[in-house]
């Protein structure tokens, strides 16, 4: 993975290796001044969740299209993205993205909007900030008129599986996801925002 890794001076925005204590947690709305940050969070997250179990080139392929800054940049700027990013202390430790547009056919409840992203630093997987951002997600989506949220999960990442489901995600279809030279299968799945205003 061609990617510098973020600096280990705790006062880095993008510091994602040191392991803090969780004091004062905020989740904030993304602005285009963020692209560099969101790069480096989005590549180191993914390659944390993934390379283990995928080629190094299909990874670097991947990252390389995905997580630029410029490539960040253009989906901060485009209105159809909205970047939640979660901070402790000032330091960025996961993030999400929601983006409207027509969903995939299996995807039936009305007035859809998908979750593309939800990523939490490696080092943090079990306190409590997954849970913090779907929480985020969900409200945004409600405030905005959403009626539906979907999202496409990796058909290997059961631990993902597990955490969409205990949020109530159902599985209704599948579709590919290009992994560089490797076509993946995703569950599609999706949940209602109508009812259960909290999980």
């Amino acid at each position: 993975m061609n990617q510098e890794p973020c600096a280990t001076n705790k006062s880095d925005p993008c510091d994602l290796r040191y392991n803090p204590r969780m004091t004062q947690q905020f989740i904030r709305r993304a602005s285009e001044a963020d692209c560099t940050l969101l790069a480096e969070l989005g590549a180191k997250t993914f390659y944390d969740s993934f390379a283990a179990q995928n080629a190094p080139e299909n990874m670097a392929a991947y990252l390389a299209k995905t997580f630029g800054p410029e490539q960040q940049r253009a989906e901060l700027t485009d209105p159809q993205n909205t970047f939640l990013i979660a901070e402790n202390d000032g330091v960025a430790i996961g993030y999400a993205q929601l983006r409207t547009g027509e969903p995939p056919v299996c995807v039936s409840g009305p007035k859809a909007i998908e979750l593309v992203r939800l990523y939490v630093s490696a080092t943090l997987q079990s306190a409590g900030i997954g849970g913090k951002l779907m929480d985020a997600c969900l409200k945004e989506a409600r405030q905005r008129g959403y009626q539906t949220i979907w999202l496409g999960v990796w058909q290997q990442n059961t631990r993902a599986q597990a955490f969409y489901k205990r949020w109530d995600f159902s599985i209704v279809g599948e579709h590919v996801f290009q992994l560089g030279g490797d076509p993946q299968l995703d569950w599609i799945m999706q949940r209602s925002l109508t009812t259960d205003e909290t999980n």
